[in-house]
């Protein structure tokens, strides 16, 4: 298929065999896994996951490779949605899903914290990324890359950077390098918080001015009394809590609220 890659849709298109081979083997799809692809594009990823899946759903927005795909692919092997990733009801195709894709890097950050709503359902993800972004997800406190994507990732998710990917393997080639990591759900999170709600809108605050210290970021939830009890010192930054450290405020402010 000729195909102009869209800017609108972030698309840069797979096009290296050896990446592609990568990335399979790292998935390592079974033939009976219920398995959603997001921005199948051209098809570099879906083709070799349809040789070895006995089905496959897809998630695109572009009417154009919608249009391609319906002709090129048996309607038996894949389901297409044709609809925006952003707005895709995940837990729809059942209870255990493994999502893989190339994922637009404009919208990257959205798609993630809309699949935590969806994590639930989900065995594990596989996503090529922009470097940065991936750097973000698996990076520890008190390091530069450490922030609210961080830690709201890290509290449902074990994530590994599996390797990095360089702009040629792609057409158009990004500006940018890419990488691809594996996400998966905890069985049992390490460190619940009773209320999720409170949790993010606590991870929220501290970072929404990541260069003040907590004792401002924090004013208004959480007073001297209330770090002297939780033995945290007000005059850090968010980025040098880790996952646990935020869960125990919130925790803390839910049994004082309670």
């Amino acid at each position: 298929m000729r195909h102009i890659p869209k800017k609108q849709f972030g698309q840069n298109f797979l096009t290296d065999p050896a990446i592609v081979s990568a990335l399979v083997n790292a998935i390592q799809p079974q033939t009976s896994d219920l398995m959603v692809e997001i921005g199948p594009g051209l098809g570099a990823l879906t083709q070799p996951l349809l040789q070895r899946l006995d089905h496959l759903h897809v998630v695109e927005i572009d009417r154009d490779i919608i249009a391609w795909m319906k002709g090129h692919y048996p309607p038996e092997k894949i389901t297409i949605h044709a609809c925006d990733a952003l707005k895709f009801d995940f837990t729809s195709l059942g209870p255990r899903v493994r999502i893989t894709g190339n994922l637009p890097y404009n919208i990257s950050t959205p798609i993630l914290f809309h699949l935590l709503d969806n994590v639930a359902s989900v065995i594990d993800m596989h996503f090529m990324l922009q470097k940065e972004v991936v750097e973000r997800m698996v990076a520890e406190p008190s390091t530069p890359a450490y922030g609210r994507l961080s830690v709201m990732l890290q509290y449902r998710l074990q994530m590994e950077y599996l390797f990095t990917v360089p702009p040629d393997a792609f057409n158009p080639p990004p500006k940018v390098e890419s990488a691809f990591v594996r996400a998966v759900p905890y069985g049992q999170l390490p460190c619940p918080a009773r209320d999720e709600a409170l949790f993010a809108k606590i991870v929220m605050a501290a970072f929404g001015q990541r260069r003040k210290t907590l004792r401002n970021t924090l004013k208004g939830m959480l007073d001297d009394a209330g770090f002297a009890a939780l033995g945290i010192d007000s005059h850090l930054r968010a980025e040098n809590l880790a996952v646990a450290d935020f869960v125990a405020i919130a925790n803390y402010l839910a049994s004082q609220s309670a």
